[in-house]
């Protein structure tokens, strides 16, 4: 669906769709927080509380308010990204990239960047010209925003709470799609 210069397909499931790709979903985000990733969750994460994370999303699909991508070989699951789509009238030019996954052992291939150059074209088609994201101050994924044209917007202290009581800093930023901004 989305041109990549990869061996992968990117693709935009319907809440249907998603639910059939649930146990790969699953598996992915357990992947993702157990190597350590920003996505809410402490680890380890249980295939119960993972799933209902998912049911979720696709609830949330069904009603319009989220967009998924997947990046899939060979019918294999090996990342995926979100857009959070707010609703409100002053809200219909932005949105927030949520959950940037790619398995482990795919890493370091292009995928995350893949990824989202596809959420970025999914948010422009849908006319959402600014996005904003965060993510865990010192991580591999805040490398990657920078690299790919993310401003930064600020750094709050102790945002998110580790399972050992340690606070993490959150850095916020964002990146407009309008030429004209």
């Amino acid at each position: 669906m989305f041109d990549t210069r990869l061996d992968i397909d990117i693709q935009q499931p319907d809440a249907a769709s998603a639910e059939a790709l649930m146990p790969q979903l699953v598996a992915l985000l357990q992947d993702a927080v157990e190597s350590g990733a920003s996505l809410g969750f402490w680890r380890p994460l249980d295939a119960h509380h993972a799933q209902l994370y998912w049911q979720q999303v696709i609830a949330e699909i069904e009603r319009g308010e989220r967009l998924l991508l997947v990046a899939l070989r060979d019918g294999a699951v090996l990342g995926s990204v979100q857009l959070a789509l707010p609703q409100k009238q002053n809200a219909l030019r932005r949105a927030e990239i949520q959950k940037l996954m790619v398995q482990r052992s795919a890493r370091r291939q292009g995928i995350g960047q893949a990824l989202m150059r596809a959420i970025e074209q999914l948010a422009q088609q849908e006319k959402r010209t600014t996005l904003i994201l965060d993510t865990s101050q010192g991580s591999d994924a805040e490398r990657l925003y920078r690299a790919i044209g993310y401003q930064l917007a600020g750094i709050i202290p102790h945002y998110t709470i580790e399972a050992d009581g340690s606070e993490l800093a959150t850095v916020m930023f964002y990146k407009s799609l309008n030429s004209e901004q």
